[in-house]
């Protein structure tokens, strides 16, 4: 497993500002948290979705890739910070 956290650099209310990812080994989604500027979260995995929070379509590209549009800062996170963001935003 790998977790991956993206902060997204807009000003759209509509979108969230960061997406926390935990990933199998070949880099597909299988939880997903989704966090809005004005705090509110949602969730996805391949039982359950709140709000338009749905798992992706692809594998997620290699971090460098996402790194390369300015407008994505991605980082490697633990485990422990995912499920932290997880378990804050299914508790809503």
């Amino acid at each position: 497993m790998k977790y991956v956290k993206v902060r997204w650099i807009h000003t759209s209310s509509d979108q969230p500002v960061m997406l926390y990812s935990e990933l199998n080994d070949e880099s597909w989604e299988l939880r997903k948290v989704e966090v809005y500027a004005d705090g509110r979260a949602d969730f996805a995995d391949r039982e359950e979705q709140s709000g338009s929070t749905k798992l992706g379509i692809e594998p997620l590209p290699p971090l460098e890739e996402i790194a390369a549009d300015p407008e994505f800062e991605p980082v490697v996170i633990s485990a422990e910070e995912f499920e932290a963001a997880w378990e804050s935003a299914k508790a809503r």
